[in-house]
């Protein structure tokens, strides 16, 4: 029920229906009543514990170089075809084992590289690989 404090009567009143409102709150407040106690439910889970490992290192890379004439570079420096097998050795009692990348002369003979590959083969490393320049672009 409206009060009109103007003089004149022929002014509708305008009153907001919360009906709608209302209804619309109780809803949601029997719907958070329900789901709360389902929230509060917690499920129990075994988690791991921490462990701590040490890292593995990996070991440096080998660079062995063959130059044109059949010298062999190991690391940048120069050594014969007969202590090869020596520093292959070496490297190859390490855990984990080093890369070795070879880079050869494009002018080397075969033999050569054949050579290093039997080597590195007798003694026992097994990640090897082959360096070469990209083609040019163009």
């Amino acid at each position: 029920m409206a009060v009109s404090v103007s003089g004149d009567s022929s002014d509708p009143m305008v009153e907001p229906n919360v009906i709608p409102l209302v209804d619309i709150m109780l809803v949601l407040l029997i719907i958070f009543i329900i789901t709360i106690p389902v929230m509060t439910h917690a499920v129990k889970i075994d988690l791991p514990r921490e462990t701590n490992q040490p890292t593995v290192t990996k070991p440096e890379n080998i660079n062995l170089s063959i130059d044109f004439d059949g010298t062999i570079y190991w690391n940048e420096s120069m050594i014969d075809h007969s202590t090869l097998l020596n520093y292959i050795l070496q490297e190859a009692v390490k855990d984990p084992q080093p890369e070795v990348h070879i880079r050869a002369d494009k002018r080397v003979r075969y033999e050569y590289v054949a050579d290093v590959l039997f080597n590195l083969q007798r003694g026992g490393l097994m990640k090897i690989g082959f360096i070469a320049e990209p083609p040019p672009s163009g």
